[in-house]
């Protein structure tokens, strides 16, 4: 499993995923504990420490081990998406 450096204080767990019938171990971090990380360790702006998870996590991959980031929602939140919001 590969690990996000420096931000041990993010991670929630890990899961198993599977590709091609094998199961592949994942790790799971929290995108607000990192945005959190961003701005209070590395004194990162709000839109700073967005643009940065955008571009240098969720728009990585780095293989099937590619950590998961995960962001808290309500159903309200998703009753409100438009259906190609994804």
């Amino acid at each position: 499993m590969l690990k996000l450096d420096g931000l041990d204080d993010a991670l929630v767990g890990e899961c198993q995923t599977w590709d091609g019938g094998s199961r592949v171990g994942r790790l799971v971090y929290s995108g607000e504990a990192i945005l959190g990380i961003l701005r209070d360790r590395d004194g990162m702006s709000e839109e700073d420490a967005w643009d940065w998870v955008d571009f240098n996590i969720e728009q990585a991959w780095v293989g099937l081990s590619t950590p998961i980031v995960v962001w808290e929602v309500s159903w309200d939140d998703l009753a409100e998406r438009e259906p190609d919001d994804g």
